[in-house]
């Protein structure tokens, strides 16, 4: 019994480590690329295999982006609390989930289809290459951005085992969405990084420049979901959505230029999950409507 208490305990620790409530940044993605490659909803067994494929890979990644930072968040006064540097968890205990996750991913890519599991060493390549790519090149936003990026192209694979121009499109909104916020929340860092001669976009152009490039970024996000949306035959109601989306993303720099870091949790959290949960729920209504009135 204390075994199976302490056992849970950790878990909760991890969980909490990995931020698991952050899983709805790509997740409501990977459902709008199966939703659009279904044509409504889903089929229940692809959707459940597409769901454990996205929980247990960010698991996997994010025990891993833990595990090979640990080091420089012990450095960290902003980060020296994790877990891990504070010896709330071992590394073997970290590791031990982290492989027990990429199995039940390889497991849920299998079932999917064989494309699926052919194409699932990308993903697994990137997530070791990120937590490295800081260390060298300020570009390390752009490939967290293609992580998660791939989230709707491969809920597209998973259903239809092609490649279409749609979950391209979702696919270089998410990764221009993701690398923006990832801008803005390296914010936090911009002077450890350069005492610590990490790479960023902040530490290496200033905090002006950075946030520009963001604007750009969540441009060009809007506009590929959008013309994703189109491409699909998607109408009013999407369209809508998309216009939500504009907002949020223009109060979400409003708020990253005007505030800085003191309304970080409502630039970096809160608004992209609006963001990710508004455009999924309208491309469920887009469908439904389509279905009561076809």
């Amino acid at each position: 019994m204390d075994w199976i208490k302490k056992t849970a305990a950790k878990s909760a620790i991890f969980l909490e480590m990995i931020k698991f409530q952050h899983s709805l940044f790509a997740l409501p993605f990977a459902y709008i690329g199966l939703w659009l490659a279904e044509s409504g909803w889903p089929r229940l067994h692809v959707f459940g295999w597409v769901t454990v494929a996205m929980v247990s890979f960010r698991t996997m990644a994010m025990g891993l982006n833990r595990l090979i930072d640990c080091h420089i968040d012990r450095l960290n006064p902003r980060t020296e609390k994790r877990a891990l540097p504070a010896g709330l968890l071992k590394p073997g205990f970290v590791w031990a989930i982290t492989l027990l996750s990429w199995i039940i991913f390889e497991i849920s890519a299998y079932r999917l289809n064989p494309l699926c599991f052919k194409l699932s060493a990308i993903p697994v390549f990137l997530a070791w290459l990120y937590p490295w790519t800081k260390r060298f090149t300020w570009l390390s936003h752009a490939v967290l951005g293609i992580i998660l990026g791939i989230a709707p192209y491969g809920a597209w694979i998973a259903s239809r085992g092609d490649f279409s121009w749609i979950p391209a499109l979702l696919t270089a909104g998410v990764t221009a969405w993701v690398a923006g916020f990832d801008i803005i929340y390296a914010l936090q860092d911009t002077d450890f990084d350069k005492g610590l001669r990490l790479y960023s976009i902040p530490a290496k152009f200033g905090t002006e420049t950075a946030l520009g490039i963001t604007h750009i970024l969540h441009g060009v996000a809007v506009l590929a979901w959008g013309t994703a949306g189109f491409l699909a035959g998607l109408g009013a109601v999407y369209a809508i959505g998309i216009v939500l989306v504009a907002v949020f993303l223009i109060r979400e720099n409003y708020l990253a230029r005007n505030f800085g870091l003191a309304k970080i949790q409502e630039t970096f959290f809160t608004l992209n999950i609006v963001v990710s949960l508004s455009l999924f729920v309208v491309t469920i209504l887009e469908f439904s409507f389509k279905g009561v009135f076809s």
